[in-house]
């Protein structure tokens, strides 16, 4: 299946909008989604990370509002 999508029409909202529309259809079936081999080793040194103190948990709202903010 091809998907044809008029990015270069799209405001940066109108993407991030689509993004999470998208998002939200995949997470109701999770278990649908392998997770690459690599992937395991990021969240491994992520979770080292907050272990360290070196890193923090973010509130994901939080967050999407912050990349909001750098995309406008």
């Amino acid at each position: 299946m091809s998907i044809k999508l008029p990015l270069n029409e799209m405001t940066v909202q109108e993407k991030l909008a689509a993004m999470e529309s998208l998002w939200e259809d995949l997470s109701r079936s999770p278990e649908a989604i392998e997770s690459p081999a690599w992937h395991k080793g990021v969240l491994d040194q992520r979770q080292q990370r907050i272990a360290d103190g070196t890193a923090q948990f973010e509130d994901w709202e939080k967050a999407k509002a912050k990349i909001r903010e750098k995309v406008r």
